[in-house]
């Protein structure tokens, strides 16, 4: 019932030129840095075909940099690497949309439909890591956005970055929620043959309805399991990010994902409670009236009681969690699950003294 719920709910909104089928955000939110550039309402004058036949523009960049030293202590990472900056997934709590004001664009529509691509990346870390002065721990592909979305599989960078880190024998994490990843899982067993790779894979939940409405260009919540289990008979070590929790939403869903996740060979798991930072509070609050009606306003309040009236935290260590009776019993929930389906939690343990930065040299050594 709840599925064809949402289904009849969709075509309604669909035909009443309220609803933007295949993308996340349904709006394109004013840009803090640039007055009057859009509105926070419905888009005016640009019509619904116009929306649904525009496709993904892609944007050509040369960076300068490329390695983003991590300054925030409650992230468990120390260094970062983007080769793209907005994301085809379109998933509507992406903290990552804020971002992408910096470039000129809008947090919304925007986000999912102009993607910047960093051509460079792969030579700018050769570069990075040919330096003496360079000390080798763990880079997280990527911090911001998917280095497995749609563009990947034109472009190639983050293959081209995983070559990088064999060449050199540097540790690298990834976090992704596409099933692209599989194709370089040639590289992925050699990294991990020398303990110098750690995946995670995004799984928000089990319920393929949500999923379509919330990361609405991702893989499959089915195909997420599967590249779970291709990983850890692959001895990839692997694990699963249950986040963002969104209350009242995907909550309940989380003995679900990690019983499954332990079921397909997932080692660790960890966990976010949503939150709504910078104009993402005003795309996701539209989207979550338009496609869930008959909860937003308890989802709402609910994500609010998480962070003490509000929608979002900037306090490190809290700003993830949460605070409160909601936040306190997903934490619960979650432990329990972990410790039930998984045991105790697998710490990875990356290699780090193998690293060579004289690999780019083009004259073999004498000694």
């Amino acid at each position: 019932m709840a599925k064809k719920f949402i289904n009849q709910k969709n075509e309604i909104l669909k035909s009443s030129g309220d609803y933007f089928d295949g993308r996340g955000a349904q709006v394109n939110t004013q840009n803090r840095f640039l007055k009057h550039a859009y509105s926070t309402e419905h888009i005016e004058g640009i019509d619904e075909e116009f929306l649904h036949n525009e496709k993904t523009e892609y944007i050509d960049t040369f960076p300068k940099t490329i390695i983003n030293k991590v300054k925030s202590p409650d992230l468990g990472f120390g260094y970062s690497m983007n080769p793209y900056q907005g994301c085809e997934h379109g998933c509507i709590y992406c903290y990552a949309r804020n971002a992408h004001e910096y470039w000129g664009f809008s947090a919304g529509l925007d986000f999912e439909q102009k993607i910047i691509v960093k051509h460079n990346v792969p030579e700018l870390l050769e570069k990075h890591f040919s330096s003496k002065k360079w000390e080798p721990m763990p880079i997280m592909l990527s911090g911001n956005t998917d280095c497995y979305q749609p563009a990947e599989r034109k472009f190639r960078i983050t293959r081209r970055i995983l070559e990088t880190c064999l060449k050199y024998k540097h540790p690298v994490s990834l976090i992704t929620k596409n099933a692209l990843i599989t194709r370089d899982l040639d590289l992925l067993k050699q990294l991990a043959d020398q303990r110098l790779a750690q995946v995670m894979i995004s799984i928000t939940g089990t319920d393929e309805d949500i999923r379509m409405a919330l990361e609405p260009r991702t893989s499959t919540y089915k195909n997420r399991f599967k590249i779970v289990r291709t990983l850890s008979e692959n001895k990839i070590p692997v694990g699963v990010m249950v986040a963002p929790i969104i209350p009242g939403l995907n909550s309940h869903e989380i003995p679900a994902v990690l019983k499954a996740a332990a079921e397909n060979g997932a080692r660790t798991a960890g966990y976010t409670i949503v939150r709504l930072n910078g104009a993402i509070g005003n795309i996701f609050k539209d989207w979550l009236f338009k496609c869930f009606p008959d909860r937003a306003e308890k989802v709402w309040h609910q994500i609010s009681e998480c962070h003490g009236g509000q929608v979002n935290d900037t306090e490190y260590g809290r700003r993830m969690r949460g605070e409160g009776k909601i936040s306190d019993a997903i934490n619960r929930l979650f432990k329990i699950a972990r410790h039930k389906y998984m045991g105790e939690p697998d710490d990875f343990d990356f290699n780090c003294g193998d690293f060579n930065y004289k690999a780019g040299d083009s004259q073999l050594s004498l000694f």
